[in-house]
C-alpha cells in the first residue's frame, strides 16, 4: 500500500456559531473531502449530518447554506480543535506539528456552553491544547467518521442523542 504524502493543512473555513448557540462540537481537522468542499464533514460517508438530522428530527441538510442554517437554527456551533497541522490524507493518527485553533472568539459570543468532541483525537488534542484556557470540560462523542466502522448509524445516533439532546433547542 502506497504511503500518503505529508501535507501542511491550514483550516480554510470559518467556525459556525452565533449568540444562540447552545453547544459547540469540535472535530479534529478538515478531511481531504471537507477541504475540497470547503465545509465541515464533506465526506459522503461521514455520518455527522445524518446523526444531527435524526436527533433534531429535521430534514437532512444538503447544501452548505442549508447546513449553516440548520446548525444555527438548532443551536449547534461547530469548529475544529486544529488550526493547522501536518497530516497524511485524512488520517487523524498521522497528525503532527499541531497549531491549536483559538476558541476565545466563539466562546465570547456564545458564552460558556458545553463543548463536545467528535472522536478521541479531537478529545485528546482539546485536553492538551485548549482546556487549560477554556476551563470547560469536553464531553466525548464517538467519531462520526466512516473510519469508525465499529459504530453503526443507529448506535452512533443513540450515543450522540443521549449526550447532546439535553442541551439542544426545542422547535
Amino acid at each position: 500500500m502506497k504511503e500518503l504524502a505529508w501535507e501542511r493543512v491550514t483550516h480554510s473555513f470559518l467556525p459556525i456559531y452565533n449568540e444562540n448557540s447552545k453547544v459547540l462540537i469540535l472535530g479534529t481537522a478538515p478531511s481531504v473531502k471537507s477541504r475540497e468542499n470547503n465545509f465541515y464533514y464533506g465526506h459522503p460517508q461521514n455520518r455527522f449530518w445524518r446523526v444531527l438530522a435524526e436527533i433534531t428530527k429535521a430534514p437532512l441538510p444538503q447544501s452548505i447554506e442549508e447546513k449553516k442554517d440548520f446548525l444555527l437554527a438548532k443551536g449547534i456551533a461547530i469548529y475544529d480543535v486544529i488550526e493547522s497541522c501536518d497530516i497524511q490524507g485524512s488520517s487523524d493518527s498521522s497528525i503532527r506539528n499541531v497549531v491549536p485553533a483559538k476558541l476565545s472568539e466563539i466562546l465570547k459570543t456564545t458564552g460558556k456552553i458545553p463543548i463536545f468532541g467528535n472522536g478521541g483525537t479531537a478529545f485528546g488534542l482539546y485536553q492538551k491544547h485548549q482546556f487549560h484556557e477554556t476551563r470547560i470540560p469536553m464531553i466525548l462523542l464517538p467519531s462520526s467518521s466512516p473510519a469508525n466502522a465499529a459504530w453503526n448509524l443507529q448506535r452512533l445516533t443513540d450515543a450522540w442523542e443521549s449526550k447532546l439532546k439535553p442541551y439542544l433547542q426545542n422547535d
